[in-house]
């Protein structure tokens, strides 16, 4: 998520040394919400402004969750990479277990086909591998296997197509 923040920092002319600093530190807090009383934000705060980080990493902090407005621009790069960086599958706990649920599914629709041995989600289901019975599916049958199986997924799951912007 630092690097994110960085990245997209010095491809916009700002201080991506900041930004990476800020990503690093936005959810320092976490680390102490089982030992000590306040949100994330209020105890990574406090840690922070203790050892002297600048104002703009302070503003990171609290600004990401808007509990304070966005006084750099360098924030507004730290909220976008959190917010890209959460949504990628598994990172929250919540989203854990629908991402589970989609790759058992993609096995399972996989591995309802006759002839097929095993089956494995890989690549955050963005690839299914289908481990076959030599003797009972043909190569010619492979490309009807293919076939149904990628037309099982697309009715049977929910999927979000997502487009290259390059």
């Amino acid at each position: 998520m630092a690097l994110l923040a960085g990245n997209m920092a010095a491809e916009m002319g700002f201080n991506a040394t900041l930004a990476k600093r800020m990503g690093l530190l936005h959810d320092v807090g976490k680390g102490l919400t089982h030992e000590h009383e306040g949100t994330h934000v209020e105890l990574g705060w406090n840690l922070c402004k203790k050892h002297g980080e600048p104002d703009p990493v302070l503003n990171a902090i609290k600004a990401h969750h808007d509990e304070e407005p966005h006084r750099y621009p360098e924030t507004f790069l730290v909220t976008a990479a959190d917010a890209i960086s959460g949504s990628r599958p598994g990172a929250r706990r919540e989203m854990f277990e629908t991402y589970v649920k989609r790759l058992e599914k993609l096995e399972e629709i996989a591995t309802s086909f006759p002839g097929v041995e095993r089956s494995f989600a890989i690549q955050a289901g963005r690839e299914l591998r289908v481990l076959v019975m030599p003797d009972r599916v043909s190569d010619e049958d492979m490309e009807r296997l293919s076939e149904e199986t990628a037309r099982r997924i697309e009715t049977e799951l929910q999927y979000r197509v997502r487009s290259r912007w390059w």
